[in-house]
């Protein structure tokens, strides 16, 4: 019986059997010839949270434009579906021409968080692969990861062939042809893989020996054969404003996370938060022109039909002249009933105002982002806000109408005390009073205010200044907890957390090394799955998995020397060593570092290591 026979027997037995059976508008079916090139791109998550992925998209649109390649998609099958196939034997599949994974060239997976690493497992299983990359000759599928964590991608290292470090826009598509080339020449895996070890951006794990000393520390990372290069480097997209952009974007049939136009506006961010990864990994800041970005929507919002275009970056409200951007959109789409929607305000009245323009078709919440509830603390972050920066920009949300407004905080930030815990309640409590008081002094009609208080909790990254410190242990989370839950307590306020047990697990993957590869395949034996999913998760399946592989998660919870050799240090993203000490140290100090759009170099070096320029827009007139 063919695949696709097999599934129609059992979709009607799923929750949502929409989410295996494509053929959506947009979506990309090419004739399944032997002379093409077939690559599955994979997101180790649901179909929903893949189809909002900015991504997936992009590459598998770029990947279609061209004619010797066929790309398609899977995605992580829920548990019901799951079941079923291993019942029925149906191996995983894409949606596109309902082909079993193990047909495809390569196995192409988006990585974007750390507990989704059981699912590609478990996917890689369903597809009836070997896990370990040791066990796949040159007859698999090659299986590659990329995306945002790869930057320590060591727990899971030994799972996959090959990494791309970077942006993949400018050297997918050579790295799909030249894997084919190799093929076609019949080589061993071996060779295959050291000759794809030679483009820029490759990173071949199984072609670097990392040792450990007595403690567990990493010892060295070398090179085992000559010709392979010390460090790998990030690549990265030096023209943003003429990289490849997919406006003909695939339309699901169900409700997705983010179900609307989407136009990436520019990409890094140079304010200087010192927990955050992305603001490293995606430097130089690189923007795209209002007239390109226009064009895009125009496009985009032709060949889909949404009404509401998300405008996205790390930071879009520093967008080089985002009013007139943002005004001019509203004007031109409002007429068509089309929304405009900002997804990261910075705390500010300029920010309210602008999000009062563009929110004229339909209003939705706010979102403010202080982090932390002490200027110290926020000075220790390099968060950049004042507590009246934030007090002004409530008041000017209340004032035009808003009653709701979401504060997300981090807790167990570095050098954080109980002083900093009480000052995210005293904090919420005073935006509330606002909100009570405008509401109280206007004329119109206003319902009641609620103040939204969303807390989670720090976790330490790879190339940041803080991938040195210790996480906050669990007894120490759940105290700041509970001291939160017992004085977010008067009406208009709501409070929600993270599960600690969830947020500690993740800080042991994103500082991981090559050990614990052996730890997320026993627990996926016992059953974990979608381990970012509450319901899901199990914490007692993982100390059972760390416990029989003689591994203590509070070791990966340490803080490292400064001098200390870090897993991910044969990684090259760009953002010199040096600086990261010189930020960890001044955040120990208190001390701010500008943004360099506003003063100049800081030092980072990233214009010169990876040869790429910041590119900003002003009036579409590149000022750099």
């Amino acid at each position: 019986m063919k695949l696709v026979d097999k599934l129609e027997k059992i979709l009607y037995k799923v929750k949502n059997p929409v989410r295996y059976i494509g053929n959506e508008w947009n979506m990309v079916k090419k004739d399944w010839a032997e002379d093409k090139i077939k690559v599955a791109l994979a997101f180790p998550d649901l179909y929903e949270i893949g189809m909002s992925h900015l991504g997936l998209k992009l590459l598998y649109h770029l990947l279609n434009e061209e004619e010797d390649i066929i790309c398609e998609r899977t995605y992580a099958p829920w548990i019901d579906m799951e079941e079923l196939m291993r019942e029925e034997g149906i191996p995983l599949f894409s949606l596109e021409n309902k082909k079993a994974i193990s047909e495809f060239d390569i196995f192409g997976f988006t990585l974007q968080y750390e507990m989704s690493y059981t699912n590609i497992i478990n996917m890689l299983d369903l597809a009836g692969l070997p896990l370990y990359s040791k066990d796949r000759d040159e007859k698999y599928p090659l299986v590659i990861g990329g995306g945002s964590i790869v930057f320590n991608p060591e727990p899971i290292a030994a799972f996959f062939d090959i990494f791309f470090i970077g942006e993949a826009e400018d050297g997918v598509v050579e790295l799909v042809r030249k894997y084919r080339e190799l093929k076609d020449k019949a080589l061993k895996k071996e060779e295959i893989l050291f000759e794809l070890s030679q483009i820029p951006g490759v990173y071949v794990p199984s072609l670097y020996d990392v040792s450990y000393d007595e403690n567990g520390r990493i010892k060295a990372i070398k090179p085992e054969l000559p010709g392979v290069k010390e460090k790998i480097q990030r690549q990265v997209v030096s023209n943003l404003d003429q990289a490849y952009y997919p406006t003909k974007m695939i339309m699901p049939y169900m409700n997705v996370v983010h179900d609307r136009a989407v136009i990436e506006i520019a990409r890094g961010c140079t304010r200087g938060c010192r927990f955050c990864a992305a603001g490293i990994s995606y430097r130089p800041v690189r923007e795209r022109s209002k007239e390109t970005i226009i064009r895009l929507a125009d496009e985009i919002l032709r060949n889909t039909g949404y009404d509401e275009i998300s405008l996205t970056s790390l930071s879009t409200m520093d967008y080089s002249d985002v009013a007139d951007l943002v005004k001019t959109m509203a004007r031109r789409y409002e007429k068509d009933k089309v929304s405009i929607s900002l997804p990261s305000l910075r705390v500010d009245r300029f920010s309210v105002n602008l999000a009062r323009e563009v929110q004229r078709v339909r209003k939705t919440g706010l979102t403010f982002a202080p982090e932390a509830g002490t200027q110290r603390l926020r000075d220790v972050i390099n968060k950049g806000v004042q507590e009246e920066d934030l007090y002004d920009a409530v008041q000017a949300a209340f004032e035009e109408g808003w009653s709701t407004i979401k504060l997300y905080f981090m807790i167990g930030l570095p050098t954080e005390t109980m002083d900093d815990i009480a000052g995210i309640v005293d904090l919420a409590k005073r935006v509330l009073q606002i909100g009570e008081e405008v509401r109280k002094n206007t004329s119109r009609q206003m319902k009641k205010i609620q103040v939204n208080v969303s807390v989670s909790t720090f976790v330490p990254k790879a190339f940041t200044p803080f991938q040195w410190v210790a996480m906050d242990s669990k007894e120490v989370i759940k105290e700041k907890q509970k001291y939160l839950k017992e004085h977010l307590t008067d009406r208009g306020l709501s409070f929600s957390w993270n599960n600690p047990d969830l947020s500690l697990l993740e800080g042991v993957f994103s500082r991981g090394d090559r050990r614990l590869a052996p730890v997320i395949e026993s627990a996926w034996r016992k059953g974990a799955r979608f381990d970012g999913w509450g319901e899901l998760f199990a914490i007692d399946k993982w100390e059972a998995a760390f416990r029989e592989n003689q591994l203590d998660m509070s070791s990966y919870l340490r803080a490292r020397e400064l001098d200390e050799l870090l897993p991910w240090d044969h990684i090259d993203v760009g953002v010199n060593k040096k600086f990261l000490r010189k930020e960890y140290k001044a955040a120990h100090a208190g001390e701010l570092t500008r943004d360099c759009r506003q003063v100049g170099c800081t030092g980072c070096a990233i214009c010169f290591d990876l040869d790429v320029k910041m590119e900003l827009y002003r009036g579409d007139v590149n000022v750099n």
